[in-house]
């Protein structure tokens, strides 16, 4: 039978229950308990044991048995499943009249007692039945569940519904969230909001999202950091300050990579990379102990243990290690072969900071297991981090934290000499090109540091991929509830 056809079929059943006096849309629903609560009060219940407590559950009708007058169903609420037990002879005519037009999908009310079967499943036995909802549309697959990723993302909901074990995903997300606030408000920081429409962007070499804002007749952007923001916050008076927001980045989508995804940044006062490393690292470690009841991740079947202290190692060494290439024994020509020879493309004139890294990412990046902080990055990296205290102005005090090959964090000491900032975000303003237009450095944020910015310490954590990490999942399509999707019509095409 076609969907259209099981449609139709089920306004029919609409029709006759509407005939019949129900509302199929009442308003509210006395629910007194949850399946997940009822299976743990009544585990000792023995076989064909019943219970005197008369229970009243709602959810929606997930399988159906039926033996004639009487019927077996599975009700499935946000807790999990229980099974239902209706017989002609136990509720009014009008109810058992109501359950011959419900289908699979269609949430109901059920009153009634708590029993163990013969064969040993807890089930209540239904007293009053009552329809909260007719579905219209059958369910994908009333027995496999939604297997298809494609639609499992494009439409969670049906992906809730069919596949409930990954509400598990979300609960445990939001539970990191909770936790990285929870560590971060015990150590006094304040938690701020910034603006995700902005006249200029910044604090990431990312292409922004560019909207229009009628009312000004002017070009808005969508945030990419909330870096400039909150180093703001940092220069009017705040010591620690922390955000968890949606970033914006007009970049490609991959396991790793949505366009718009979930950031936590801090920055606190008078503290430097060094800090910034042991403040993550050790909230990391609580964050897990809280979640996961351990230190230990395993993601993938490989295993981590993220108690801090984590190892630290250069840029450089970790070249060195994971691809055994020396690039302090190498000069310009010698950085270009070893590019040539490893198909690792360059754009524009050649430099050797921007040479080094583009051979970490391509040679050395994802052999990295962690947890591991990457140091001493190449100054071409950001024009926002300070330069070695050594003297090396080549090289800055930013890192970057490594698990199972991936970045999760990304930390400087923060660059606060205004006239180097100036320079070094003029120079990035001259290269950053956007089609054929050039935007402008932000102005107000080269200000605000010359008014005078502390000493700064300040990171930032993709939470999406701590999630990833810390519930075993494949991709952070995994994690967000609703990922950024093409529209159906062009997936369809671009298939065909």
């Amino acid at each position: 039978m076609s969907e259209e056809d099981l449609i139709a079929e089920r306004r029919k059943k609409l029709d006759n229950i509407r005939a019949s006096g129900i509302n199929p849309y009442p308003y509210t629903y006395k629910q007194t308990h949850h399946s997940k609560d009822i299976h743990e009060k009544h585990k000792g219940l023995q076989k064909e044991e019943h219970s005197s407590e008369e229970v009243s559950i709602a959810g929606r009708i997930m399988t159906v048995r039926k033996m004639g007058k009487a019927a077996f169903f599975d009700l499935q609420d946000s807790s999990g499943k229980i099974q239902i037990y209706i017989r002609e002879d136990s509720v009014p005519e009008e109810d058992f009249n109501l359950f011959q037009n419900l289908d699979l999908g269609d949430i109901v009310g059920v009153k009634g007692n708590v029993f163990r079967t013969k064969m040993g499943e807890l089930s209540i036995k239904c007293k009053k039945l009552t329809i909260l909802t007719k579905s219209l549309r059958p369910l994908p697959d009333k027995f496999h569940g939604l297997k298809d990723m494609e639609i499992r993302y494009r439409r969670r909901y049906l992906d809730l519904i069919t596949n409930p074990e990954i509400k598990d995903v979300f609960i445990k997300r939001a539970q990191i969230i909770r936790e990285i606030r929870n560590f971060l408000d015990e150590k006094g920081f304040l938690e701020v909001e910034i603006p995700n429409l902005q006249t200029q962007y910044g604090g990431a070499s990312a292409r922004p999202f560019k909207t229009h804002i009628n009312a000004w007749d002017m070009d808005l952007f969508l945030s990419i950091s909330p870096e400039p923001h909150l180093k703001r916050l940092i220069v009017g008076g705040f010591e620690k300050v922390y955000t968890i927001c949606k970033n914006f980045r007009n970049e490609g989508a991959d396991k790793t990579h949505n366009p718009e995804f979930t950031m936590l940044e801090f920055y606190q006062s008078y503290i430097d990379y060094d800090e910034g490393m042991s403040i993550i690292e050790k909230m990391v470690e609580s964050v897990a102990m809280s979640v996961l009841g351990t230190t230990k991740i395993t993601f993938r079947g490989e295993t981590a243990d993220v108690k801090a202290p984590w190892t630290r190692i250069t840029m450089k060494d970790a070249i060195k290690q994971y691809a055994q290439i020396d690039v302090n024994s190498l000069d310009d020509e010698g950085l270009k072969n070893i590019m040539r020879n490893h198909n690792i493309e360059y754009e524009g004139d050649f430099n050797k900071g921007m040479a080094i890294m583009k051979i970490f990412e391509e040679l050395a990046e994802d052999k990295i297991r962690g947890p591991v902080h990457l140091i001493e990055h190449p100054i071409e990296s950001t024009p926002l981090c300070k330069s070695l205290r050594t003297g090396d102005n080549k090289f800055i005090e930013r890192f970057e934290s490594y698990l199972f090959g991936v970045e999760l964090t990304n930390g400087y000491s923060e660059l606060n000499d205004p006239i180097l900032q100036r320079s070094l975000l003029q120079e990035q303003s001259d290269a950053r090109l956007m089609g054929e237009e050039t935007y402008p450095m932000d102005e107000d944020f080269v200000q605000s540091i010359e008014y005078g910015m502390t000493p700064t310490g300040g990171v930032g954590l993709g939470v999406d991929r701590l999630v990833i990490f810390l519930t075993n999942s494949d991709t952070i399509r995994d994690v967000i509830l609703f990922p950024t999707m093409k529209p159906e019509q062009e997936t369809k095409e671009d298939n065909n």
